[in-house]
Protein backbone atom coordinates (compact mmCIF):
# COMPACT_ATOMS: atom_id res chain seq x y z
CA UNK A 1 0.00 0.00 0.00
CA UNK A 2 1.34 3.80 -0.89
CA UNK A 3 0.29 5.98 1.36
CA UNK A 4 0.71 10.14 1.09
CA UNK A 5 -0.06 11.76 3.86
CA UNK A 6 -0.83 15.40 4.33
CA UNK A 7 1.19 17.44 6.40
CA UNK A 8 0.96 20.95 6.55
CA UNK A 9 -0.74 24.03 7.46
CA UNK A 10 0.37 26.28 11.15
CA UNK A 11 -0.96 25.32 13.85
CA UNK A 12 -2.85 28.79 15.16
CA UNK A 13 -6.04 26.62 16.59
CA UNK A 14 -4.05 24.66 19.35
CA UNK A 15 -1.79 27.50 20.74
CA UNK A 16 0.18 27.52 23.07
CA UNK A 17 0.95 24.15 22.19
CA UNK A 18 1.27 24.86 18.42
CA UNK A 19 2.72 27.25 16.25
CA UNK A 20 4.35 27.60 12.92
CA UNK A 21 6.84 25.08 13.34
CA UNK A 22 5.33 22.61 15.40
CA UNK A 23 1.30 21.88 14.11
CA UNK A 24 -0.71 20.02 16.05
CA UNK A 25 0.00 16.86 14.82
CA UNK A 26 3.64 17.07 16.68
CA UNK A 27 2.30 17.41 20.09
CA UNK A 28 2.55 14.36 21.94
CA UNK A 29 -0.94 14.14 24.13
CA UNK A 30 -2.43 10.87 23.70
CA UNK A 31 -0.97 8.56 26.24
CA UNK A 32 0.50 4.89 25.38
CA UNK A 33 0.43 1.59 27.40
CA UNK A 34 3.51 2.06 28.48
CA UNK A 35 2.96 5.59 30.32
CA UNK A 36 4.35 7.93 27.59
CA UNK A 37 3.27 10.02 25.18
CA UNK A 38 2.78 10.11 21.18
CA UNK A 39 1.66 12.74 18.72
CA UNK A 40 -1.10 12.33 15.96
CA UNK A 41 1.40 11.57 13.44
CA UNK A 42 3.10 8.93 15.53
CA UNK A 43 0.07 7.31 16.61
CA UNK A 44 -0.96 7.35 12.46
CA UNK A 45 2.32 6.17 11.25
CA UNK A 46 2.23 3.12 13.84
CA UNK A 47 -1.74 1.92 13.18
CA UNK A 48 -0.72 1.72 9.48
CA UNK A 49 2.50 -0.25 9.86
CA UNK A 50 0.20 -2.27 12.21
CA UNK A 51 -2.43 -3.14 9.24
CA UNK A 52 0.39 -3.02 6.50
CA UNK A 53 3.89 -3.24 8.12
CA UNK A 54 5.25 -2.93 4.40
CA UNK A 55 3.62 0.09 3.34
CA UNK A 56 5.42 3.12 1.45
CA UNK A 57 4.44 5.79 3.57
CA UNK A 58 5.20 9.47 2.07
CA UNK A 59 4.82 12.63 3.89
CA UNK A 60 4.14 15.59 1.76
CA UNK A 61 4.82 18.83 3.69
CA UNK A 62 6.45 22.16 4.40
CA UNK A 63 10.23 22.21 4.52
CA UNK A 64 9.97 23.80 8.34
CA UNK A 65 8.08 20.53 9.56
CA UNK A 66 10.80 18.19 7.81
CA UNK A 67 13.08 18.15 11.48
CA UNK A 68 10.16 17.38 13.58
CA UNK A 69 8.97 14.33 11.54
CA UNK A 70 12.47 13.20 11.47
CA UNK A 71 12.54 13.42 15.27
CA UNK A 72 9.41 11.97 15.72
CA UNK A 73 9.32 9.19 12.87
CA UNK A 74 13.02 8.91 12.42
CA UNK A 75 15.16 9.06 8.96
CA UNK A 76 13.70 6.43 7.13
CA UNK A 77 10.47 7.79 6.20
CA UNK A 78 9.96 9.30 3.16
CA UNK A 79 9.33 13.28 2.95
CA UNK A 80 7.92 14.98 -0.04
CA UNK A 81 9.14 18.89 0.85
CA UNK A 82 7.10 21.68 -0.51
CA UNK A 83 9.49 24.47 -1.30
CA UNK A 84 6.57 26.81 -0.14
CA UNK A 85 2.99 26.20 0.61
CA UNK A 86 0.75 26.10 -2.40
CA UNK A 87 -2.28 24.71 -1.43
CA UNK A 88 -3.35 20.90 -1.93
CA UNK A 89 -3.13 20.39 -5.53
CA UNK A 90 0.70 21.47 -5.95
CA UNK A 91 1.48 19.57 -2.59
CA UNK A 92 -0.35 16.32 -4.18
CA UNK A 93 1.15 16.69 -7.85
CA UNK A 94 4.92 17.06 -6.35
CA UNK A 95 4.40 13.81 -4.04
CA UNK A 96 3.07 11.73 -6.90
CA UNK A 97 6.10 13.06 -9.32
CA UNK A 98 8.43 11.99 -6.19
CA UNK A 99 6.71 8.38 -5.55
CA UNK A 100 7.52 7.89 -9.76
CA UNK A 101 10.53 9.92 -9.90
CA UNK A 102 12.60 9.34 -7.20
CA UNK A 103 11.17 6.48 -5.44
CA UNK A 104 10.82 4.52 -8.38
CA UNK A 105 6.97 3.71 -7.66
CA UNK A 106 5.35 2.41 -10.99
CA UNK A 107 3.42 4.69 -12.87
CA UNK A 108 0.94 2.30 -12.71
CA UNK A 109 0.17 2.02 -9.15
CA UNK A 110 -2.38 3.18 -7.07
CA UNK A 111 -1.51 5.43 -4.17
CA UNK A 112 -4.13 6.90 -1.22
CA UNK A 113 -4.04 9.94 0.26
CA UNK A 114 -5.29 11.64 3.40
CA UNK A 115 -4.78 14.06 6.40
CA UNK A 116 -2.13 12.95 8.60
CA UNK A 117 -4.40 14.25 11.54
CA UNK A 118 -7.67 12.25 11.90
CA UNK A 119 -8.17 10.48 14.95
CA UNK A 120 -9.48 7.02 13.95
CA UNK A 121 -9.30 3.34 15.13
CA UNK A 122 -7.55 0.19 12.83
CA UNK A 123 -10.24 0.17 10.90
CA UNK A 124 -10.22 3.17 9.35
CA UNK A 125 -6.47 2.15 7.61
CA UNK A 126 -8.18 -1.42 7.22
CA UNK A 127 -10.43 0.48 4.85
CA UNK A 128 -7.85 2.86 3.20
CA UNK A 129 -6.02 -0.57 1.84
CA UNK A 130 -10.05 -1.60 0.11
CA UNK A 131 -10.02 2.03 -1.37
CA UNK A 132 -6.61 1.46 -2.78
CA UNK A 133 -7.78 -1.76 -4.24
CA UNK A 134 -10.70 -0.24 -5.76
CA UNK A 135 -8.71 2.39 -6.96
CA UNK A 136 -6.82 -0.28 -8.92
CA UNK A 137 -9.88 -1.96 -10.50
CA UNK A 138 -10.20 0.82 -13.12
CA UNK A 139 -13.71 1.80 -12.92
CA UNK A 140 -13.35 5.15 -12.09
CA UNK A 141 -9.89 7.83 -11.98
CA UNK A 142 -10.77 8.66 -8.73
CA UNK A 143 -11.87 7.05 -5.33
CA UNK A 144 -12.90 9.47 -2.72
CA UNK A 145 -13.72 8.02 1.02
CA UNK A 146 -17.11 8.98 2.31
CA UNK A 147 -17.43 9.91 6.12
CA UNK A 148 -20.75 8.59 7.51
CA UNK A 149 -21.92 11.73 9.44
CA UNK A 150 -22.90 11.61 13.16
CA UNK A 151 -24.41 15.11 13.34
CA UNK A 152 -24.99 18.08 10.61
CA UNK A 153 -21.70 19.33 10.98
CA UNK A 154 -21.04 23.11 9.23
CA UNK A 155 -17.50 22.17 8.99
CA UNK A 156 -16.98 19.58 6.45
CA UNK A 157 -18.03 19.57 2.82
CA UNK A 158 -20.36 16.57 1.56
CA UNK A 159 -20.36 14.14 -0.89
CA UNK A 160 -23.86 13.14 -2.48
CA UNK A 161 -23.74 9.65 -3.97
CA UNK A 162 -25.98 8.16 -6.58
CA UNK A 163 -27.02 5.31 -4.36
CA UNK A 164 -26.93 3.59 -0.75
CA UNK A 165 -24.46 0.74 -1.97
CA UNK A 166 -21.11 0.81 -0.64
CA UNK A 167 -19.14 2.21 -3.29
CA UNK A 168 -21.40 4.41 -5.59
CA UNK A 169 -20.52 6.83 -8.21
CA UNK A 170 -20.98 10.44 -7.33
CA UNK A 171 -23.56 12.46 -7.85
CA UNK A 172 -22.22 16.12 -6.73
CA UNK A 173 -20.42 18.03 -3.80
CA UNK A 174 -21.65 20.60 -1.62
CA UNK A 175 -19.33 22.75 0.01
CA UNK A 176 -19.45 23.70 3.71
CA UNK A 177 -22.99 24.59 4.84
CA UNK A 178 -25.08 26.03 7.49
CA UNK A 179 -26.41 23.23 10.23
CA UNK A 180 -29.91 23.47 8.76
CA UNK A 181 -28.90 22.84 5.40
CA UNK A 182 -26.59 20.41 6.31
CA UNK A 183 -29.20 18.29 7.82
CA UNK A 184 -31.27 18.09 4.59
CA UNK A 185 -27.87 17.01 3.06
CA UNK A 186 -27.59 13.88 5.30
CA UNK A 187 -31.52 13.66 4.41
CA UNK A 188 -30.17 12.56 0.70
CA UNK A 189 -27.73 10.14 1.72
CA UNK A 190 -24.55 12.79 2.10
CA UNK A 191 -21.12 11.67 2.83
CA UNK A 192 -18.85 14.08 4.96
CA UNK A 193 -15.83 14.59 2.76
CA UNK A 194 -12.93 13.95 4.28
CA UNK A 195 -9.98 14.50 2.02
CA UNK A 196 -9.30 11.33 1.33
CA UNK A 197 -8.99 9.72 -2.07
CA UNK A 198 -7.07 6.93 -3.89
CA UNK A 199 -5.63 7.04 -7.74
CA UNK A 200 -3.54 5.76 -10.00
CA UNK A 201 -0.36 7.71 -9.98
CA UNK A 202 -0.29 8.39 -13.73
CA UNK A 203 -3.69 10.34 -13.21
CA UNK A 204 -2.53 12.56 -11.21
CA UNK A 205 0.21 13.81 -13.71
CA UNK A 206 -1.46 13.87 -16.93
CA UNK A 207 -3.41 15.97 -14.56
CA UNK A 208 -1.11 17.77 -13.31
CA UNK A 209 0.72 18.12 -16.87
CA UNK A 210 -2.67 20.02 -18.31
CA UNK A 211 -2.21 22.59 -15.51
CA UNK A 212 1.50 23.13 -15.40
CA UNK A 213 4.43 22.62 -17.72
CA UNK A 214 7.04 20.41 -16.00
CA UNK A 215 9.47 17.80 -17.32
CA UNK A 216 9.63 15.58 -13.86
CA UNK A 217 9.95 16.08 -9.79
CA UNK A 218 12.79 17.98 -10.03
CA UNK A 219 11.82 20.53 -12.54
CA UNK A 220 8.38 20.94 -10.82
CA UNK A 221 10.44 21.14 -7.55
CA UNK A 222 12.46 23.84 -8.99
CA UNK A 223 9.58 25.92 -10.20
CA UNK A 224 6.97 25.09 -7.39
CA UNK A 225 7.16 28.66 -5.86
CA UNK A 226 5.78 29.79 -9.60
CA UNK A 227 2.61 27.59 -9.42
CA UNK A 228 -0.48 28.87 -8.73
CA UNK A 229 -2.57 28.16 -5.38
CA UNK A 230 -5.20 25.61 -5.98
CA UNK A 231 -6.53 23.21 -4.02
CA UNK A 232 -7.18 19.47 -5.39
CA UNK A 233 -10.92 19.33 -4.79
CA UNK A 234 -11.58 22.50 -7.04
CA UNK A 235 -8.74 21.32 -9.45
CA UNK A 236 -8.89 17.42 -9.56
CA UNK A 237 -12.23 16.20 -7.39
CA UNK A 238 -14.88 18.31 -8.88
CA UNK A 239 -13.79 18.25 -12.62
CA UNK A 240 -14.09 14.64 -12.87
CA UNK A 241 -16.77 12.61 -13.77
CA UNK A 242 -15.56 9.22 -13.50
CA UNK A 243 -15.47 9.27 -10.30
CA UNK A 244 -16.54 6.90 -6.96
CA UNK A 245 -17.21 7.43 -3.70
CA UNK A 246 -16.81 5.05 -0.42
CA UNK A 247 -18.56 4.57 2.19
CA UNK A 248 -16.46 4.91 6.00
CA UNK A 249 -18.94 4.79 8.73
CA UNK A 250 -16.34 3.80 11.41
CA UNK A 251 -14.71 6.57 14.51
CA UNK A 252 -13.70 9.59 12.65
CA UNK A 253 -12.59 13.30 14.12
CA UNK A 254 -11.13 15.84 12.77
CA UNK A 255 -9.21 17.31 15.91
CA UNK A 256 -8.53 20.70 14.59
CA UNK A 257 -10.01 22.61 17.86
CA UNK A 258 -9.05 22.47 21.44
CA UNK A 259 -12.69 21.32 22.38
CA UNK A 260 -12.46 17.87 20.00
CA UNK A 261 -9.01 17.34 20.99
CA UNK A 262 -10.11 17.24 24.38
CA UNK A 263 -12.74 14.80 23.75
CA UNK A 264 -10.34 12.28 22.32
CA UNK A 265 -7.81 12.59 25.35
CA UNK A 266 -7.55 9.59 27.86
CA UNK A 267 -6.98 11.35 30.99
CA UNK A 268 -8.28 15.08 31.71
CA UNK A 269 -4.45 16.15 32.73
CA UNK A 270 -1.29 15.71 30.82
CA UNK A 271 2.41 17.03 32.59
CA UNK A 272 2.27 18.37 36.29
CA UNK A 273 -1.21 19.67 36.64
CA UNK A 274 -4.23 18.96 39.00
CA UNK A 275 -8.15 19.99 39.80
CA UNK A 276 -10.14 19.47 42.48
CA UNK A 277 -13.41 17.96 42.90
CA UNK A 278 -15.57 20.87 41.68
CA UNK A 279 -14.43 20.89 38.26
CA UNK A 280 -16.61 19.34 35.70
CA UNK A 281 -15.21 18.82 31.71
CA UNK A 282 -12.02 20.33 32.63
CA UNK A 283 -8.98 19.30 30.51
CA UNK A 284 -5.58 20.70 31.45
CA UNK A 285 -2.10 19.97 29.19
CA UNK A 286 0.87 21.26 30.81
CA UNK A 287 4.46 21.48 29.47
CA UNK A 288 6.17 23.67 31.85
CA UNK A 289 8.32 22.89 34.96
CA UNK A 290 5.79 25.05 36.76
CA UNK A 291 2.30 23.04 38.63
CA UNK A 292 -1.00 24.19 37.37
CA UNK A 293 -3.73 24.10 40.07
CA UNK A 294 -7.36 24.15 38.55
CA UNK A 295 -10.89 24.79 40.80
CA UNK A 296 -14.10 24.99 40.45
CA UNK A 297 -14.24 24.68 36.79
CA UNK A 298 -16.83 23.73 34.11
CA UNK A 299 -16.01 23.21 30.46
CA UNK A 300 -12.76 24.56 30.23
CA UNK A 301 -9.02 24.27 28.85
CA UNK A 302 -5.87 25.17 29.86
CA UNK A 303 -3.17 24.78 28.20
CA UNK A 304 0.30 26.07 29.21
CA UNK A 305 3.37 25.56 27.15
CA UNK A 306 6.61 28.09 26.33
CA UNK A 307 4.47 29.80 24.26
CA UNK A 308 2.19 31.26 26.29
CA UNK A 309 -0.89 30.25 28.98
CA UNK A 310 -4.69 29.69 27.27
CA UNK A 311 -7.68 29.46 29.52
CA UNK A 312 -10.84 29.03 28.03
CA UNK A 313 -14.04 27.85 28.00
CA UNK A 314 -14.25 25.01 25.66
CA UNK A 315 -16.81 25.94 23.19
CA UNK A 316 -15.19 29.68 22.38
CA UNK A 317 -11.65 27.83 21.82
CA UNK A 318 -12.38 27.43 18.17
CA UNK A 319 -12.35 31.23 18.05
CA UNK A 320 -8.83 31.33 18.73
CA UNK A 321 -7.05 31.95 15.92
CA UNK A 322 -7.37 36.12 15.21
CA UNK A 323 -6.58 36.62 19.00
CA UNK A 324 -3.04 34.37 18.64
CA UNK A 325 -2.44 36.70 15.41
CA UNK A 326 -2.07 39.36 17.47
CA UNK A 327 0.33 37.95 19.66
CA UNK A 328 4.49 38.28 19.25
CA UNK A 329 5.17 35.05 16.83
CA UNK A 330 8.67 34.22 18.96
CA UNK A 331 8.76 30.67 18.68
CA UNK A 332 9.92 29.11 22.10
CA UNK A 333 10.31 25.14 21.43
CA UNK A 334 10.39 23.44 18.27
CA UNK A 335 11.68 20.05 17.77
CA UNK A 336 14.37 19.32 15.00
CA UNK A 337 15.81 15.96 13.52
CA UNK A 338 19.10 16.45 16.27
CA UNK A 339 17.20 16.90 19.34
CA UNK A 340 14.85 20.08 20.12
CA UNK A 341 14.88 23.55 22.20
CA UNK A 342 13.60 25.80 24.24
CA UNK A 343 14.30 29.50 24.86
CA UNK A 344 14.34 30.45 28.22
CA UNK A 345 15.30 34.36 28.18
CA UNK A 346 15.27 36.89 25.95
CA UNK A 347 16.60 39.65 26.42
CA UNK A 348 18.09 43.02 24.15
CA UNK A 349 21.45 41.67 23.68
CA UNK A 350 20.73 38.38 24.62
CA UNK A 351 18.86 34.61 24.27
CA UNK A 352 19.33 31.90 26.62
CA UNK A 353 18.09 28.50 25.03
CA UNK A 354 18.08 25.06 27.18
CA UNK A 355 19.04 22.61 23.97
CA UNK A 356 18.88 18.94 23.86
CA UNK A 357 20.68 17.03 21.65
CA UNK A 358 20.18 13.23 20.95
CA UNK A 359 22.60 10.44 21.31
CA UNK A 360 24.64 10.02 18.02
CA UNK A 361 23.35 13.25 16.54
CA UNK A 362 25.01 16.65 15.83
CA UNK A 363 24.59 20.13 14.96
CA UNK A 364 25.86 21.72 11.96
CA UNK A 365 29.13 22.77 11.56
CA UNK A 366 28.78 27.03 11.51
CA UNK A 367 29.55 30.12 12.97
CA UNK A 368 27.84 33.52 13.62
CA UNK A 369 29.11 37.02 12.38
CA UNK A 370 27.20 39.18 14.65
CA UNK A 371 27.23 37.69 18.25
CA UNK A 372 29.49 35.35 20.65
CA UNK A 373 27.93 32.09 22.47
CA UNK A 374 28.55 30.34 25.43
CA UNK A 375 27.52 26.44 25.86
CA UNK A 376 27.13 25.05 29.88
CA UNK A 377 27.19 21.23 29.22
CA UNK A 378 24.35 20.26 32.09
CA UNK A 379 24.12 16.56 31.22
CA UNK A 380 25.75 13.68 28.76
CA UNK A 381 28.85 13.25 27.43
CA UNK A 382 30.37 14.91 23.72
CA UNK A 383 32.65 16.03 21.39
CA UNK A 384 32.95 19.70 20.06
CA UNK A 385 34.90 20.97 17.43
CA UNK A 386 36.13 25.03 17.87
CA UNK A 387 38.28 26.58 14.92
CA UNK A 388 38.96 22.90 14.10
CA UNK A 389 40.22 22.37 17.72
CA UNK A 390 38.66 18.83 19.44
CA UNK A 391 37.80 18.07 22.89
CA UNK A 392 35.64 15.82 24.68
CA UNK A 393 32.86 17.35 27.41
CA UNK A 394 30.61 16.16 30.24
CA UNK A 395 28.85 17.83 32.81
CA UNK A 396 29.97 21.09 34.03
CA UNK A 397 32.17 22.39 31.39
CA UNK A 398 32.11 25.56 29.81
CA UNK A 399 32.37 26.34 26.00
CA UNK A 400 33.09 29.85 24.73
CA UNK A 401 32.84 31.36 20.45
CA UNK A 402 33.51 33.99 19.52
CA UNK A 403 32.07 35.77 16.34
CA UNK A 404 32.99 34.30 13.80
CA UNK A 405 34.51 31.12 15.32
CA UNK A 406 33.47 28.04 13.99
CA UNK A 407 31.75 25.60 16.00
CA UNK A 408 30.16 22.10 16.20
CA UNK A 409 29.16 20.11 18.83
CA UNK A 410 28.37 15.59 19.17
CA UNK A 411 26.61 14.11 21.39
CA UNK A 412 27.79 10.59 22.27
CA UNK A 413 24.69 10.57 25.43
CA UNK A 414 21.48 12.71 24.89
CA UNK A 415 23.86 15.81 25.51
CA UNK A 416 21.41 18.65 27.85
CA UNK A 417 23.30 22.48 27.16
CA UNK A 418 22.43 25.73 28.04
CA UNK A 419 23.31 28.19 24.93
CA UNK A 420 23.79 32.10 25.77
CA UNK A 421 23.70 33.95 22.84
CA UNK A 422 24.90 37.27 23.22
CA UNK A 423 25.21 40.21 20.62
CA UNK A 424 24.03 43.79 19.37
CA UNK A 425 21.82 41.50 16.72
CA UNK A 426 20.88 37.75 17.52
CA UNK A 427 19.28 36.14 14.54
CA UNK A 428 18.21 33.25 13.27
CA UNK A 429 19.50 34.02 9.23
CA UNK A 430 23.23 34.76 11.05
CA UNK A 431 24.70 31.30 10.56
CA UNK A 432 27.30 30.75 8.28
CA UNK A 433 27.65 26.64 7.24
CA UNK A 434 30.69 24.95 6.59
CA UNK A 435 32.00 21.25 6.09
CA UNK A 436 33.22 19.49 8.95
CA UNK A 437 37.21 19.74 8.42
CA UNK A 438 37.61 23.53 7.26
Amino acid sequence: MNIVLLSGGSGKRLWPLSNDVRSKQFIKIFKKEDGTYESMLQRVYQQIKKVDADATVTIATSKTQVSAIHNQLGEDVGISVEPCRRDTFPAIALATAYLVDVQKVSPEETVVVCPVDPYVNDDYFEALKVLGEQAEKGEANLVLMGIEPTYPSAKYGYIIPKDKSSVSKVSTFKEKPDEETAKEYIAQGALWNGGVFAYRLNYVLDKARQLIDFTDYYDLFAKYDTLKKISFDYAVVERETKIQVMRFAGQWKDLGTWNTLTEAMAETCVGDALMDETCKNVHIINEMSVPVLAMGLKDVVISASPDGILVSDKLQSSRIKPFVDKLDNQIMFAEKSWGSYQVLDVEKGSLTIKVTLNAGHRMNYHSHKHRDEIWVVLSGKGRTIVDGMEQEISTGDVITMQAGCRHIVFADTELKLIEVQLGGEISVYDKQKYPIGT
